[in-house]
Protein backbone atom coordinates (compact mmCIF):
# COMPACT_ATOMS: atom_id res chain seq x y z
CA UNK A 1 0.00 0.00 0.00
CA UNK A 2 2.57 2.04 1.02
CA UNK A 3 4.66 1.58 -1.92
CA UNK A 4 1.54 2.53 -4.39
CA UNK A 5 1.07 5.68 -2.34
CA UNK A 6 5.20 6.55 -2.92
CA UNK A 7 4.66 5.06 -6.86
CA UNK A 8 1.41 8.32 -7.63
CA UNK A 9 2.91 10.90 -5.91
CA UNK A 10 6.41 10.45 -7.48
CA UNK A 11 4.24 10.53 -11.08
CA UNK A 12 2.02 13.27 -10.06
CA UNK A 13 5.66 15.07 -8.80
CA UNK A 14 7.21 14.37 -12.25
CA UNK A 15 3.72 15.51 -14.01
CA UNK A 16 4.25 18.90 -12.25
CA UNK A 17 7.74 19.62 -12.71
CA UNK A 18 7.27 18.90 -16.47
CA UNK A 19 4.32 21.03 -16.98
CA UNK A 20 6.58 23.57 -15.07
CA UNK A 21 9.24 23.30 -16.87
CA UNK A 22 7.35 23.18 -20.40
CA UNK A 23 5.02 26.22 -20.41
CA UNK A 24 4.90 25.72 -23.93
CA UNK A 25 2.71 22.76 -23.42
CA UNK A 26 -0.27 24.17 -21.42
CA UNK A 27 -0.49 27.21 -23.36
CA UNK A 28 -0.24 25.77 -26.74
CA UNK A 29 -2.75 27.28 -29.27
CA UNK A 30 -5.17 25.20 -31.05
CA UNK A 31 -5.97 26.07 -34.67
CA UNK A 32 -3.74 26.83 -37.50
CA UNK A 33 -1.14 29.72 -37.68
CA UNK A 34 0.08 30.50 -41.49
CA UNK A 35 3.88 30.21 -41.91
CA UNK A 36 3.84 33.05 -44.27
CA UNK A 37 1.92 35.68 -41.76
CA UNK A 38 3.50 38.56 -40.21
CA UNK A 39 3.73 38.16 -36.37
CA UNK A 40 3.82 40.69 -34.02
CA UNK A 41 7.19 42.14 -32.87
CA UNK A 42 7.92 42.74 -29.46
CA UNK A 43 10.14 45.15 -27.86
CA UNK A 44 12.00 43.37 -24.57
CA UNK A 45 11.02 45.49 -21.57
CA UNK A 46 13.73 48.06 -20.49
CA UNK A 47 15.34 46.43 -17.32
CA UNK A 48 16.51 43.61 -19.25
CA UNK A 49 20.93 44.25 -20.91
CA UNK A 50 21.59 41.31 -23.45
CA UNK A 51 24.98 42.31 -21.81
CA UNK A 52 23.87 40.51 -18.07
CA UNK A 53 22.45 37.37 -19.72
CA UNK A 54 24.41 34.13 -20.73
CA UNK A 55 23.25 33.05 -24.47
CA UNK A 56 21.03 30.60 -22.46
CA UNK A 57 19.07 33.35 -21.13
CA UNK A 58 18.87 35.54 -23.93
CA UNK A 59 17.65 32.13 -25.86
CA UNK A 60 14.77 31.56 -23.69
CA UNK A 61 13.39 35.13 -23.26
CA UNK A 62 13.39 35.37 -27.32
CA UNK A 63 11.41 32.12 -26.64
CA UNK A 64 9.15 33.75 -24.56
CA UNK A 65 9.00 36.76 -26.40
CA UNK A 66 8.11 34.82 -29.64
CA UNK A 67 4.97 32.48 -27.46
CA UNK A 68 3.72 35.88 -26.42
CA UNK A 69 3.54 37.28 -29.70
CA UNK A 70 1.67 33.92 -31.41
CA UNK A 71 -0.80 34.18 -28.21
CA UNK A 72 -1.09 38.02 -28.90
CA UNK A 73 -1.71 37.28 -32.54
CA UNK A 74 -4.19 34.97 -31.79
CA UNK A 75 -6.37 37.38 -30.05
CA UNK A 76 -6.44 39.27 -32.93
CA UNK A 77 -8.90 39.51 -36.05
CA UNK A 78 -6.91 39.45 -39.77
CA UNK A 79 -7.66 42.83 -40.27
CA UNK A 80 -6.14 44.02 -37.08
CA UNK A 81 -2.94 42.08 -37.41
CA UNK A 82 -2.68 43.62 -40.96
CA UNK A 83 -2.85 46.74 -38.96
CA UNK A 84 -0.99 45.92 -36.27
CA UNK A 85 1.97 44.81 -38.88
CA UNK A 86 1.43 48.01 -41.00
CA UNK A 87 1.81 49.78 -37.68
CA UNK A 88 5.00 48.45 -36.63
CA UNK A 89 6.08 48.68 -40.10
CA UNK A 90 6.09 52.37 -39.78
CA UNK A 91 7.76 52.06 -36.52
CA UNK A 92 5.25 53.23 -34.31
CA UNK A 93 5.97 51.92 -30.62
CA UNK A 94 4.21 48.69 -29.86
CA UNK A 95 1.89 49.67 -27.13
CA UNK A 96 0.87 52.76 -29.68
CA UNK A 97 0.33 50.14 -32.01
CA UNK A 98 -2.08 48.21 -29.83
CA UNK A 99 -3.88 51.31 -29.02
CA UNK A 100 -4.48 51.87 -32.29
CA UNK A 101 -5.95 48.49 -33.68
CA UNK A 102 -9.59 50.24 -32.21
CA UNK A 103 -9.63 46.44 -29.76
CA UNK A 104 -13.10 45.23 -27.76
CA UNK A 105 -12.83 45.42 -24.08
CA UNK A 106 -12.41 41.71 -23.81
CA UNK A 107 -9.26 41.84 -26.40
CA UNK A 108 -7.41 43.95 -24.73
CA UNK A 109 -7.90 42.50 -21.24
CA UNK A 110 -7.25 39.15 -23.00
CA UNK A 111 -3.85 41.14 -24.00
CA UNK A 112 -3.30 43.04 -20.86
CA UNK A 113 -3.35 39.68 -19.42
CA UNK A 114 -0.65 37.74 -21.77
CA UNK A 115 1.87 40.84 -21.34
CA UNK A 116 1.81 40.43 -17.56
CA UNK A 117 1.99 36.99 -17.62
CA UNK A 118 4.81 37.01 -20.62
CA UNK A 119 7.03 39.26 -17.86
CA UNK A 120 6.59 37.23 -14.96
CA UNK A 121 8.14 34.65 -16.81
CA UNK A 122 10.69 36.53 -18.01
CA UNK A 123 11.44 37.76 -14.86
CA UNK A 124 11.55 34.20 -13.31
CA UNK A 125 13.47 33.31 -16.41
CA UNK A 126 16.14 36.18 -16.11
CA UNK A 127 17.20 34.56 -12.60
CA UNK A 128 18.12 30.98 -13.69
Amino acid sequence: MVIKLTKLLSILANIFIIILLLPGIATALPGKIHAQSTLVIAQAPNSYSDSDLTPLQKQRLQAIRQRRNKEIYAVLNSSQRAKLAQELHHGTDFNQALDKLNLKPEQKEMIQAILHFTNLKMKFKKNW
